[in-house]
């Protein structure tokens, strides 16, 4: 199934913010733009480096830029597309330290 990405703007405005992650999201959006996935597994198999944050929350982080930046997604497999909405992007650092205050599973910063 084609992939609907929800809130590409929240992209473009972080590049804005941080104009030197252009080119890293530039090339994930492109891979976006041309996928198809029938499950969660897929989204692994096309991006390997992503890890799915628990069975239960629906929700994937992307690595992003050789691991530079993370973005995380909450995805739904519905009969004609994957949603895949944005909740959240930010650098390595920034990811652990959510990480090591439990926000990854429920933040909604977008």
């Amino acid at each position: 199934m084609k992939i609907h990405l929800i809130r590409k703007q929240t992209i473009e405005k972080y590049i804005a913010a941080n104009i030197q992650s252009k080119s890293a999201f530039a090339n994930w959006l492109s891979i976006i733009k041309w996928v198809k996935w029938k499950e969660p597994n897929d989204i692994i198999s096309t991006f390997n480096s992503a890890d799915i944050l628990g069975e239960s929350s629906k929700r994937i982080v992307f690595n992003i830029g050789g691991n530079k930046y993370r973005m995380i997604c909450s995805y739904h497999f519905g009969k004609k597309k994957v949603h895949l909405f944005i909740k959240w992007i930010g650098t390595h650092s920034e990811y652990a330290k959510l990480c090591a205050e439990g926000k990854q599973y429920t933040i909604d910063a977008y």
